[in-house]
């Protein structure tokens, strides 16, 4: 039975299981309810959750455990407040022709199994993977190629390579020139904004005009 994780539980402040996280548990025994308005009784077991890494935590019901000296470890005690769940859905359950409702937002607390020692670093990571993500949105994939083979390509003024050519651009204005002897020069300005952007340039072939002595 999946329940969510209500806050981020960290250690050292690295989060090391976040909020809406997975946690799985087990219904042990349930009764449905009883006559003169006596409610009925479902127990649960909260299992396990899901670290940040994609790593298994396994819980329990009751704390255990010391907070103290326990560098880059995350234990019962330590997280004793942190770990508070709710089932991810109203759940119906059936017992002898009798049913039994557990709904959404009923919390209930568990707390790791012992100690389980952590790689932060590999905790960390996903922020890492997620800021070369953001840098690497602001840029612009250009395909440029033209209707005459082996052509210049210029960027800003810059030589930047011969058609058919793909280029990464940073976001904002450039020039974008392609060039070949024999042709008038094709100039667009582009605007890049993190697309992908394909540009076709169409070569004008120059007059030539003859000399005479």
């Amino acid at each position: 039975m999946p329940f969510e994780v209500v806050e981020d539980v960290q250690v050292q402040g690295v989060t090391v299981i976040a909020k809406g996280a997975t946690a799985l548990a087990t219904v042990t025994d349930a009764e449905h309810k009883k006559t003169m308005g006596r409610g009925g009784r479902l127990d649960l077991n909260v299992d396990s959750v899901r670290l940040v890494d994609n790593e298994k935590a396994q819980l329990r019901a009751t704390a255990g455990g010391k907070a103290g000296g326990h560098t880059g470890a995350m234990t019962g005690a330590m997280v004793a407040t942190g770990i508070l769940f709710f089932p991810a859905a109203p759940l119906f359950l059936f017992i002898h022709g009798k049913d039994l409702t557990l709904p959404k937002g009923l919390e209930t607390t568990a707390f790791v199994d012992g100690d389980m020692h952590l790689k932060l670093a590999a905790l960390t990571a996903p922020a890492a993977d997620t800021t070369r993500a953001s840098a690497a949105a602001g840029m612009s994939q250009v395909s440029i190629d033209a209707s005459v083979p082996n052509c210049d390509v210029l960027i800003d003024g810059a030589f930047a390579g011969n058609t058919p050519s793909e280029l990464s651009l940073t976001s904002g204005k450039h020039e974008v020139t392609v060039r070949k002897h024999g042709y008038a020069d094709w100039t667009r300005t582009l605007a890049a904004s993190g697309t992908a952007v394909r540009l076709h340039a169409e070569l004008e072939a120059q007059a030539t005009q003859a000399v005479q002595k």
